[in-house]
């Protein structure tokens, strides 16, 4: 996989609470952490917005509805939840 290389600037103090937590945790270096901790962020935003879209539906779901659309509706918010993970 191609990477690109980005420049970050960090406070002082949070860069050594980095290290700390680089060495405590055995990542290899700090870009491994802050590769892992922005993985961790776009996977807890993901499943964010899938809960809040299945709220919607669920929402949706509470007018009155026909049996068939209920299934349109699950079929939809699943399909939309496994294209996010």
């Amino acid at each position: 996989m191609a990477t690109d290389m980005i420049s970050l600037k960090l406070e002082r103090n949070f860069l050594k609470d980095i290290d700390n937590i680089v060495k405590i945790q055995n990542y290899q270096n700090r870009t491994e952490f802050i590769r892992n901790a922005l993985r961790e962020k776009i996977e807890q935003t993901q499943k964010q917005e899938a809960i809040k879209k299945i709220a919607q539906l669920k929402g949706a779901s509470n007018k009155k509805t026909s049996q068939k659309e209920l299934e349109k509706l699950r079929k939809k918010a699943f399909d939309e939840f496994e294209k996010e993970l």
